[in-house]
């Protein structure tokens, strides 16, 4: 049989950046929404193009029963656009591909055999081929095609042989419009599309915890604004640079986030000079919350979140997280709550977040930590010490919301 290569073939094999100028983008949850799945589909479509956007090269996105395509017009960076797409919630699956025409049997044979040709260079490797006809009208039937264009290959090229338990090369053909081949599927981060949970306010520390919790909850769709507490001259502008960092690596992952850098030095001082000192690091996290709080409802936020594990520290005791969670009436997420330490920083490593986490500039909630901290606080007795910041407190909260800092991190 002659190998006839078809036009939108030659363009794939005349490529500058890479052998693919498509990518067929897989989905997991979406799937199984129903009547909605158009609506998480979109989001998914809106999220790909704002996380190309940045990426040298003119991108479309396209949708067709069930399944993404992302097609390069032009020369592009490959290895910028899936580092790109391997950031974007919702995809689990990122398979670069060659979309070709769908005419007939042969056609189809040698567009596989050029894939096979282009991409693999080095026959020596065992193969199965997986064929999906969503088209019903083509002629042969998937078992049918599968068997023909492996024995194409074979006769094509002999130093390959079959394997269907353990092959080397998974090659898999998508007949439908057009004629997807594809034969590696990069793995994506999962979840669902950011924007399709609302939205929630994140607590960020300069530590290991709050990333991780605010990439896993962008994770499930929800979008992140923040909010760090800032201490100087007790912490320095390093400190706050680093949370600015932070940000900035998990917004990569959750679109761009609103910062909010609250002056907390001086309420700080008020509690450490009037309140218990074991008492010290709920009253200022119970005041954490209400400023928080404050931003997240005027941002139109669900719940705060938090990167707090049950035990981790005196301050996440059960009855601990019941006493700060007692200032607060909207809801507070805490993705990390049954993480140990090494699975935090598992993620935090995945995720990148890490090496700069554990830079060594402390920020305030390291600072005025007490010796002995309470691990079973009484809710009545820290409203009873609480009182006693009654004179100054509520308007040294009011002054630290008028001057905080907020700014945009993408």
């Amino acid at each position: 049989m002659s190998r006839t290569i078809s036009q939108s073939m030659k363009s794939h094999i005349k490529k500058g950046n890479s052998m693919f100028r498509s990518f067929l983008i897989k989905y997991g949850e979406i799937g199984i929404k129903g009547k909605n799945r158009h609506v998480f589909e979109d989001a998914l479509i809106r999220q790909i193009s704002l996380a190309l956007h940045p990426v040298e090269g003119e991108f479309e996105i396209t949708s067709e029963r069930g399944r993404v395509y992302v097609e390069a017009k032009g020369d592009y960076d490959y290895d910028e656009a899936v580092l790109a797409l391997t950031r974007v919630f919702g995809i689990v699956g990122i398979c670069p591909m060659w979309q070709v025409e769908l005419h007939d049997m042969d056609q189809l044979i040698a567009d596989v055999l050029s894939y096979v040709d282009a991409v693999y260079p080095d026959k020596d490797k065992s193969f199965k081929v997986f064929t999906k006809r969503a088209d019903k009208s083509f002629p042969l039937d998937s078992q049918e095609i599968n068997a023909e264009l492996g024995g194409r290959i074979l006769d094509a090229y002999p130093a390959m042989h079959v394997d269907v338990h353990h092959p080397e090369i998974e090659l898999h053909v998508e007949i439908r419009a057009r004629v997807n081949i594809y034969s590696e599927e990069i793995a994506g981060p999962g979840g669902m599309p950011v924007g399709t949970a609302g939205k929630a306010m994140l607590l960020l520390s300069g530590g290991i915890d709050s990333p991780v919790a605010g990439y896993m909850i962008s994770k499930r769709g929800v979008s992140l604004e923040a909010t760090y507490f800032h201490a100087p001259p007790y912490t320095s502008e390093r400190a706050k640079q680093k949370v600015v960092d932070l940000a900035g690596i998990v917004a990569r992952y959750s679109g761009s986030i609103r910062l909010h850098i609250v002056n907390f030095t001086e309420i700080q001082l008020y509690i450490y000079d009037q309140c218990p000192h074991d008492e010290l690091t709920i009253i200022m996290r119970r005041y954490m919350m209400r400023i928080a709080e404050h931003f997240a409802k005027e941002s139109g936020c669900l719940g705060l979140v938090t990167g707090e594990s049950i035990g981790q520290v005196a301050s996440q005791t059960m009855k601990s997280l019941m006493a700060t969670n007692e200032v607060c009436t909207l809801p507070v997420y805490r993705p990390l709550i049954a993480f140990d330490k090494n699975d935090i920083i598992a993620v935090s490593e995945k995720i990148d977040t890490y090496e700069t986490s554990i830079l060594p500039f402390e920020d305030c909630c390291t600072i005025f930590v007490a010796k002995h901290p309470v691990t079973k606080p009484n809710v009545n007795i820290i409203r009873r010490s609480e009182r006693k910041l009654s004179e100054k407190i509520d308007a040294m909260v009011e002054e630290a919301i008028r001057t905080t800092e907020t700014v945009e991190v993408c």
